[in-house]
């Protein structure tokens, strides 16, 4: 079986008629599908071959006429994606006006919740339970839902509201020890403990399986023994956290074993009450090279599918720039701290982690315990550093208004994925963090073009007494134009002509570009740091100013700029390219920029028109 003949097949409904040796090859078949379109477009890899035979079982048991399933990791749904009728869209997979890679109910009626970021799953699964319990349904509501994403405090938060609920409700924790690094914390090794009772759900099943094969004389002894085993169970395991709140608890079982997933899945389906399904699963499972580095196979751009060798791309990337600036500066001052959520690798922090292991730590998937954490140890001294990615920083809004920036705490944020991020789409773009962070009192916001002036810049963020963030792209840096060095201050200006082009970040490059390219007449204002906001005076002088942003133009620095300038009585012709009120699909971060207007022909088109040409 092949991902052609999944195609011609009614699925998901297909899924329910076939026998176990079936749907072993029904597995095989998706994880093979998996792999050769990961390897051809990128993506979340190996999170996904350890959820497909979870995802066959799944598919087995409930019934997707009326039953919700909801990823509370969305990326682990590709092998989903498969069995509900994509099969034969999924080699679009990532691609622009393709498949998405995270659940979409725009795509499809079977996503049945959008998700992108960890730990929302439960409290929506319980919102759509209690939904179909207000309409008299039966339906089922069912949450995958990462060991990682347990760290994060919005699912304690639904759990306290679950618990005695009596509500149709199906929590499966996808137990694999790990989020993208090796799980940290007290409820990993929860987790790692109840693990460990695997060893006496195998024996039980051993033991029943010898006396049912006496036949009629086996049943007695068999319910003598679950008498047994419930007294034993009662006098030896400790009650596990989830039945304390009102959950029941199932497990753990081995989430590759098919049948035995089913049993359970079906135990759990009949109850008509909160139930936690505990499924052990391995991360890469069936392809080697992802099992035995998942980190590496989490977000891969692509990788030979014989070798395993994962595509690079060329040069050095912002985030590991930042890495060796952090570690760099590390060596000279004791106080600074570096704190990642779950993302040590994805924020080049991993030179930082074995150079200065008692100053890293890794607070798991909670953003917003992160940047409290971090006001911890700034109001002691500290000079902490929270690497994380610009749509998860999203997440700890209110911690950076009330906590970092009322309290003036000297905390340095390195915001990773800033603008335009590609393949992943709408829930992690970071067009938002340029809005958000300058509206908030006291804070410096640092916007680098290169990856030098990123070193630079932490520089200047440790030294300040108030909170700061540094925001950078993902990915790589543009070309330098040809005599350009960092200066630093708050600006660099360019007087080259008529009109005037402001811009940061990353743009600056692909606008030096555009106008080097067509020879224009147009003089350049690049922002350094884009709150404070400061401006030359030559600004002024300018009758006709263009603004391009990677960012939303709703509460821009754009929007910020012209108020600027009226303020000093300015008033000429300001033109915004920025993102409109819209999310921006996935795509690559190219085909995205050019979609925007914000790549070098779209920036010199819009020159031209201004300059009349």
């Amino acid at each position: 079986m092949d991902i052609a003949q999944i195609a011609k097949l009614n699925m998901p409904y297909a899924v329910r008629d076939m026998n176990p040796k079936e749907l072993t090859e029904l597995a095989e078949a998706v994880r093979g599908g998996i792999i050769e379109t990961v390897s051809k477009n990128g993506g979340h890899l190996a999170s996904s071959l350890g959820c497909v035979e979870l995802t066959v079982a799944m598919l087995k048991v409930f019934d997707l006429t009326k039953d919700h399933i909801i990823w509370d990791v969305g990326h682990q749904s590709y092998a989903y994606k498969l069995l509900t009728g994509r099969a034969e869209s999924f080699g679009t997979l990532r691609r622009k006006d393709g498949l998405s890679g995270f659940p979409k109910p725009r795509e499809s009626a079977f996503d049945a919740y959008a998700t992108g970021h960890s730990g929302s799953g439960v409290s929506a699964a319980f919102g759509m339970a209690s939904a179909d319990a207000l309409k008299g349904s039966d339906a089922k509501s069912v949450v995958v839902i990462g060991d990682a994403s347990f760290s994060n405090g919005m699912v304690f938060e639904a759990l306290n509201s679950i618990g005695n609920s009596k509500k149709n409700l199906v929590i499966i924790l996808n137990d694999n020890g790990r989020s993208i690094a090796k799980n940290h914390g007290a409820f990993a090794r929860y987790l790692l403990r109840t693990r460990t009772r695997m060893s006496y759900y195998n024996t039980k099943k051993r033991v029943e399986r010898f006396f049912r094969a006496m036949g009629v004389f086996g049943k007695p002894f068999i319910a003598f023994l679950n008498r047994i085993k419930r007294l034993l169970k009662a006098m030896l395991l400790p009650t596990t956290m989830f039945e304390s709140l009102g959950v029941e608890y199932l497990g753990p079982i081995n989430g590759h074993n098919i049948e035995e997933t089913v049993a359970v899945l079906k135990r759990a389906q009949r109850m008509n009450k909160p139930v936690l399904v505990h499924v052990a699963t391995v991360k890469g499972k069936g392809y080697e090279p992802a099992a035995s580095a998942p980190e590496s196979f989490h977000g891969v751009s692509g990788f030979d599918v014989d070798t395993g060798k994962v595509n690079g791309g060329s040069g050095g990337s912002f985030s590991s720039a930042f890495g060796e600036a952090l570690t760099a500066l590390a060596e000279k001052d004791e106080r600074i701290c570096a704190v990642t959520a779950a993302m040590t690798a994805g924020t080049g922090l991993k030179l930082f982690k074995e150079k200065f292991p008692a100053r890293f730590f890794d607070v798991g998937i909670a953003e917003e315990h992160g940047v409290s954490f971090c006001c911890g140890l700034a109001a002691q001294g500290m000079k902490p550093v929270f690497a994380v990615y610009s749509a998860f920083l999203q997440r700890a809004y209110d911690q950076l208004l009330i906590e970092a920036a009322f309290q003036k705490l000297p905390v340095v944020f390195a915001v990773d994925r800033a603008g335009v991020v590609g393949e992943d789409g709408e829930t992690h773009q970071g067009l938002f963090d340029a809005a958000y962070l300058t509206e908030i009192p006291g804070m410096t916001v640092f916007a680098p073009a290169f990856r030098d002036e990123l070193g630079i810049m932490h520089g200047e963020a440790l030294a300040l007494d108030t909170p700061s963030a540094v925001r950078y792209p993902r990915g790589g840096e543009g070309a330098r134009p040809e005599g350009y060095s960092y200066r630093g201050g708050a600006y660099g200006y360019e007087e080259r002509g008529s009109v005037l082009a402001v811009t940061y970040g990353r743009l600056y490059a692909e606008l030096r570009a555009a106008i080097d390219a067509e020879k224009l007449p147009v003089s350049v204002l690049k922002l350094n740091r884009i709150k404070p906001l400061e401006l030359p005076a030559e600004a002024m002088k300018y009758d006709r100013i263009v603004f391009f942003e990677e960012g939303v133009k709703t509460g821009g620095i754009a929007g910020q700029t012209l108020a600027k300038l009226n303020s000093e009585g300015w008033r000429g012709e300001f033109t915004v390219r920025a993102v409109e009120d819209e999310f921006v699909p996935h795509s690559t971060v190219k085909e995205a920029l050019a979609g925007l207007g914000l790549d070098r022909e779209g920036m010199a088109a819009l020159l031209k028109e201004t300059l009349g040409r």
